[in-house]
């Protein structure tokens, strides 16, 4: 459905900084080369505490973070195995989370029908993906496709956040082309306009037109030269529960988001940057862009953007009844889906529930 791009006055929602997550889909959780075999994480996904372990196979579980026998964190034992071993009594469960083994107790011995929860995960573009929904629905609900990921012409960056705010203000952030004023020390963008917005059921697309100058912009070959305005389409997609950006022929971002807990977010972010050098001179020079965006430029950036996504969210808890006007309707639009995902799941939920009593 195709929305107004008019910019008018509209009352926010402010429930939808207290809805949960619609947990049907898949959200990352970490990068996956940093998790090695053996090794054991814990990850967080809207106030459900999972441990992740690489198996001596190299394969990926994720089990509740509880052990079903004293709720010990199953995180803090070991990994034996194909199994994790809890660290308090060393009961072992395999990835399905099944017990399949207690050291103190005889091999005749009968085991107890212990059962720790285990999520849908796998890896992908060096991203860990869990499920924390219905596991029946995992296959149906794949990841983002990012078909730029083995294209060895553009600059990959990989990039991940940690905000102090509920899911819905950094998504309003990602969507929020009119901020640039805030990046203006840093060269960012100026005089953005919406020229389209469509909404569906999971998604909100808006297309905006932005114009850039200076050196930073050079050098991200978003301009010719310094000193020239370049007026571009960016599109931004927020397809629940993460984002895709592109900025034609320059750049793509795509974010995906792990919403914590009502207070707490995550992000892992891929940005992929086509830089306009020969093939022969690109890739020698890859690791050292790759390190001067990651740690010098996007870094930049990202702090303005976290400060301004915290002082939002603490304003909020300090007078969660106090009342705000949006002007862009894509904010709008981002709000209602929020709540409208969250709602439907809650929903079908009771509805299951009902039909099982």
């Amino acid at each position: 459905m195709e929305l107004a791009t008019t910019l008018k006055s509209q009352r926010v929602q402010n429930r939808v900084r207290e809805v949960g997550i619609n947990p049907n889909y898949w959200y990352a959780v970490g990068w996956a080369s940093q998790l090695q075999v053996g090794e054991i994480v814990s990850v967080m996904i809207w106030q459900q505490a999972i441990a992740v372990y690489r198996d001596a196979d190299g394969q990926l579980h994720a089990l509740e973070d509880a052990c079903p026998h004293k709720g010990v964190a199953l995180h803090k034992g070991k990994v034996q195995g194909c199994n994790l071993a809890c660290p308090y009594h060393g009961w072992e469960f395999n990835g399905s989370g099944d017990c399949v083994s207690i050291p103190y107790l005889t091999k005749e011995q009968k085991l107890p029908r212990a059962q720790a929860r285990s999520y849908p995960i796998q890896e992908k573009y060096n991203i860990i993906w869990i499920f924390p929904g219905d596991p029946s629905l995992a296959i149906a609900s794949q990841p983002p496709h990012i078909p730029e990921f083995d294209q060895p012409e553009l600059l990959m960056v990989p990039i991940s956040a940690h905000f102090q705010a509920h899911f819905s203000i950094c998504n309003e952030n990602a969507m929020d082309v009119f901020h640039g004023f805030l990046h203006q020390n840093l060269q960012g963008w100026f005089n953005p306009v919406l020229l389209n917005l469509k909404e569906t059921e999971s998604a909100v697309a808006a297309e905006y037109a932005v114009s850039y100058k200076g050196r930073m912009a050079q050098f991200l070959g978003l301009s010719e030269r310094a000193d020239e305005v370049t007026t571009l389409p960016v599109c931004v997609q927020y397809r629940y529960p993460h984002y895709y950006t592109s900025l034609e022929g320059v750049s793509s971002l795509y974010l995906m988001r792990l919403p914590v807990s009502p207070t707490e977010s995550r992000s892992f972010a891929l940005f992929f940057f086509r830089v306009r050098l020969p093939i022969w001179i690109f890739k020698p020079l890859k690791p050292l862009l790759q390190t001067l965006l990651s740690r010098f430029i996007l870094p930049k950036f990202l702090a303005q953007d976290v400060e301004m996504i915290e002082s939002e969210q603490q304003t909020y808890l300090a007078n969660p009844q106090r009342r705000y006007v949006e002007i862009n309707p894509a904010i709008i639009a981002i709000q209602r889906l929020i709540i409208r995902q969250y709602e439907e799941f809650m929903q079908k939920s009771s509805q299951s529930q009902s039909h099982g009593n």
